[in-house]
């Protein structure tokens, strides 16, 4: 009897393989949106980040990206995310703030000029942007970042008088660097990411705002030629997961996502610099020019960002939030 039932096991094992699915699907699945293209930095380190959670929860646990924007834009995420049907996203600074205003108080243009400044107020408002998207009932796993972002044009752009004649583009649902815009009398164009290109293409808009990295990625630069080479601002983004998904999961669990995204995160940033840094002598090779604002022209244009933030303090983020980035920069500046 023990060789025939052993011989029945062994079947038994044989039958569930052939019919169980090599990639059966993890008991907790969390559909992720992203504008990021496939295939780009931020994508690849996502997909490792995914392949770690997954192999140290036994495959309790998985992530799918859908990328390229194919989920719509970060407002079409977000409603995708309330009702169920995706469970996070990598939102954009811009999309998300419409449900967390004081998430986009750092893309303040000319807030910044360097990237430990970026890193050293990050980290500050870090549990402040934390509790923010927790009252909204998302959690931000990891701040992703876009870079320093610079005046892309068909046309050449060195003086405010050109770009003031310029037909210039802002991501849908950004009133910082629309009142930026109209402090220097530009009333420019609102658009979602996915649609600039085809609106360079027909003329639309003729001059657009990204990092050298995204230039490439987006493939604005085929039509936008000229970048002049004084930041005029700075973006990033967000990881964020649905609290009603993470619930379903144990407190192991969610700790293991957390600290995979505390490993694989950060040097995500420090790739997506070296990206930007590399971009620069690519864009030169395929015919792109570089432009510069005369000092004059960028003490001028630096002097409208105060003026900004004045005027959308209360609507657009809190004063507690401008106050306290202002305090770190400050900080950090003078060294103490």
């Amino acid at each position: 009897m023990r060789p025939l039932l052993s011989l029945f096991v062994v079947g038994l094992l044989i039958l569930v393989s052939a019919v169980q699915p090599a990639d059966a699907r993890p008991r907790h699945l969390f559909k992720i949106g992203s504008l990021a293209p496939e295939g780009s930095v931020w994508i690849l380190q996502f997909q490792e980040f995914a392949r770690e959670v997954e192999e140290k929860t036994g495959g309790e646990v998985g992530f799918r990206v859908y990328a390229g924007g194919i989920m719509g834009d970060d407002q079409t995420m977000y409603r995708k995310m309330r009702i169920g049907q995706l469970q996070g996203g990598g939102f954009t600074m811009t999309g998300i703030s419409q449900i967390v205003p004081d998430f986009r108080i750092m893309s303040l243009p000319f807030l910044f000029t360097t990237y430990q400044e970026v890193d050293a107020v990050t980290s500050g408002l870090l549990p402040k942007f934390r509790q923010r998207f927790a009252e909204q009932g998302m959690e931000l796993i990891a701040m992703t970042e876009v870079g320093f972002i610079y005046t892309m044009s068909t046309r050449p752009i060195a003086t405010i008088e050109e770009l003031r004649r310029a037909t210039c583009w802002t991501p849908a649902g950004d009133p910082v660097s629309s009142t930026y815009l109209a402090q220097l009398g530009i009333t420019p164009i609102q658009l979602s990411i996915p649609d600039v290109l085809s609106s360079l293409q027909t003329g639309m808009v003729n001059t657009v705002f990204n990092s050298l990295y995204g230039s490439i990625v987006l493939q604005w630069f085929t039509k936008a030629r000229y970048i002049n080479d004084l930041p005029f601002g700075y973006a990033y983004g967000a990881l964020l997961l649905d609290q009603k998904a993470l619930a379903k999961l144990s407190p192991d669990q969610v700790a293991i996502i957390q600290a995979t995204a505390d490993k694989y995160f950060p040097p995500l940033i420090a790739k997506t610099r070296q990206s930007n840094e590399e971009s620069k002598e690519i864009l030169a090779k395929n015919g792109v020019q570089f432009t510069t604002f005369p000092a004059e022209a960028a003490e001028q244009l630096q002097g409208f960002r105060d003026q900004t933030a004045r005027a959308v303090i209360g609507s657009s983020f809190s004063r507690e939030i401008h106050d306290e980035t202002t305090r770190l920069l400050q900080k950090f500046r003078s060294g103490r």
